[in-house]
């Protein structure tokens, strides 16, 4: 199991300053000093890669997720600064958010402020890789770890890569004492670094194995579902042709997306978990669904309850409850019999809004009345917040905003502390899990094809999981290519929900700033929460605006940070061009 224990780091520290000498501490990078032990043993070097390992985001242990930042959900805590600029569309190349857990951070060059960005990170990769190679370490060693660490290094490429489209592709290590000016590497463009990205992950899927031996290490499976997705993200109407509608996209992207994803399936290494509540719980870690995963340990491992839960249970404050659902997401599941809501024939009521609603649902959403540790929750007006939930539209503390919370990803065993953040759990955090492979072959393939069979039976899979809802056939029949692709964007969006897919979905859809009928995108529009009276001994349900949202079209890509360009000369141009940000412009443009 690739896990972090503060004893390897220690280890890690210890070997490199039994090795030193004061000239030596003084060489620039840091990071060279006692390569005479660090490379001599597989050990040593694992430590050190169990380091990059470790810098992969942390999501358990993060308070603000991507899913915020949507129309999925809202939060507890209103103190998150990114969470705030990007919902209101305050962005400028100077307060750019780093994304939760730093995941486009750029690193030191952009703030200098101790935290540790992808560019550091991909240093290390390439300084493993550099070390590995040169190194009297065994050859079966070299080949599986340094496959392992280019397809971390291609992990932390493709979130810069989604985020600022091109950005500098750098393989080696930098040393502006040896190397001088040529450390400033320009930005290569878009295509360039997403073929980058593909090309790494396509060699290395030679390499690596069906199956590790410890989990957390990537797989083949690994490799290739990272490539599907950037070729799903490169195929989709954002970089395929700009408009949302994608009329004169080129059909190869997506034909190259439906084959890469199609092979991960086709490996037959993969299944979905039967259980869907569990599946992301400690008792499933590592499952069949699983493919690549940051891994945790008992004693050591995430928050998630206290940053996550449910702020008020049996009577006490005992989390931060940043997992707030949205009506627009409450509404996207469907009903048991397999119809969205607002389909002829459903049966939704909405004075009764949470019956007779698919079992993801329950498994996912806390409303009015659910149970939780042994309480049964409640959001009814007139409560109050200090034993109660009563939804807050005034953001005046950290209870529901919306008159939801969620429970997906959240153990029940575990329970929140006065100081709420302090819950550990061991569930991993999965990057990525089998059913979006199929939903995301599904997608590119009905956009080659239209509705086949195979695109049928993958979004199937999904849907009829334990039973439950039933196939698309039985609740539609026949479906054209316009149809399938609003089933799949739903599919999507309600069983990846809190995983922080939303986001990325959302931009490469282009359907942020307006739909394809020029109606506002969905972070165009306010949000809507549920507002529970009591009335007689019965609850009226009240649908109301609960904050405003504003994307505008240029937050499709992220401007590249100020201190990026202030620092590097030959990065000259900003996204959008010199005009599209308010603040800063480089001297070079």
């Amino acid at each position: 199991m690739i896990t972090i224990k503060q004893s390897c780091l220690i280890a890690l520290v210890g070997i490199a300053l039994t090795a030193c000498n004061k000239n030596s501490l003084e060489i620039s990078p840091r990071d060279r000093v006692g390569d005479d032990i660090v490379w001599s043993s597989a050990a040593n070097a694992d430590l050190f890669l169990n380091d990059v390992y470790n810098s992969l985001p942390d999501m358990n242990n993060e308070t603000e997720h991507l899913d915020q930042y949507t129309d999925n959900s809202d939060v507890g805590v209103t103190w998150m600064q990114g969470y705030a600029n990007i919902r209101v569309a305050n962005v400028t190349p100077s307060n750019l958010p780093r994304g939760p857990w730093d995941m486009w951070y750029w690193g030191k060059t952009d703030n200098n402020d101790g935290r540790t960005g992808n560019y550091e990170k991909i240093r290390k990769c390439n300084l493993f890789i550099e070390k590995v190679t040169a190194s009297a370490l065994p050859d079966d060693y070299k080949t599986k770890r340094i496959a392992e660490v280019r397809f971390l290094r291609a992990m932390f490429y493709h979130w810069l890569w989604m985020a600022y489209g091109g950005v500098p592709v750098i393989t080696r290590t930098l040393d502006n004492i040896t190397q001088g000016d040529s450390i400033y590497v320009p930005r290569s463009t878009e295509a360039e670094t997403f073929q980058f990205i593909t090309n790494e992950l396509a060699d290395i899927a030679t390499t690596l194995p069906l199956n590790q031996s410890e989990p957390g290490r990537p797989t083949k499976g690994a490799a290739l579902t990272l490539k599907g997705w950037c070729e799903l993200y490169e195929a989709s109407p954002l970089r395929n042709s700009g408009n949302a509608a994608n009329p004169g996209g080129d059909l190869e992207k997506w034909k190259k997306a439906a084959a890469t994803n199609k092979a991960v399936i086709d490996l037959g290494v993969y299944d979905l978990y039967p259980d869907f509540r569990n599946l992301f719980l400690k008792t499933a870690n590592n499952s069949i669904e699983s493919i690549f995963a940051r891994q945790y340990m008992p004693g050591k491992g995430g928050q998630l309850e206290g940053k996550e839960g449910p702020t008020i249970v049996n009577g006490t404050e005992v989390a931060w409850g940043n997992f707030q659902p949205t009506q627009e997401l409450v509404d996207e599941f469907s009903m048991a019999n397999g119809k969205a809501i607002g389909e002829s024939g459903s049966g939704y009521d909405p004075q009764h809004p949470y019956v007779n609603r698919e079992k993801r649902f329950y498994q996912t959403i806390l409303f009015n009345g659910s149970p939780w540790q042994g309480d049964t929750l409640r959001m009814v007006v007139g409560l109050g917040r200090s034993t109660e939930n009563e939804i807050d539209l005034g953001y005046s503390s950290d209870v529901t905003h919306t008159g939801y919370y969620a429970c997906k990803r959240l153990d029940e065993s575990v329970v929140g502390s006065d100081n709420r953040a302090n819950s550990t759990s061991y569930q991993n955090y999965m990057f990525f899990r089998y059913a979006e492979v199929l939903l995301s072959f599904a997608e590119a393939e009905n956009e080659v094809n239209g509705p086949t069979p195979d695109v049928l039976a993958a979004v199937n899979k999904v849907r009829t999981r334990n039973n439950n809802m039933p196939t698309v056939e039985a609740t539609y029949g026949a479906v054209n290519k316009d149809k399938m692709r609003e089933i799949i964007r739903r599919e999507r969006r309600v069983e990846l929900s809190f995983e922080d897919k939303r986001w990325w979905d959302v931009l490469r859809w282009k359907i942020a700033d307006k739909m394809p009928d020029g109606t506002p995108g969905v972070l165009n529009r306010p949000e809507v929460g549920m507002v529970i009276t009591a009335d007689n001994g019965s609850f009226v349900y009240t649908r109301t605006n609960v904050s405003n949202r504003l994307f505008l079209p240029k937050m499709y890509t992220m401007p590249i940070p100020q201190n990026v360009l202030d620092r590097n000369y030959k990065i000259r141009a900003q996204n959008g061009g010199k005009d599209a940000w308010v603040n800063g412009q480089n001297p070079g443009y």
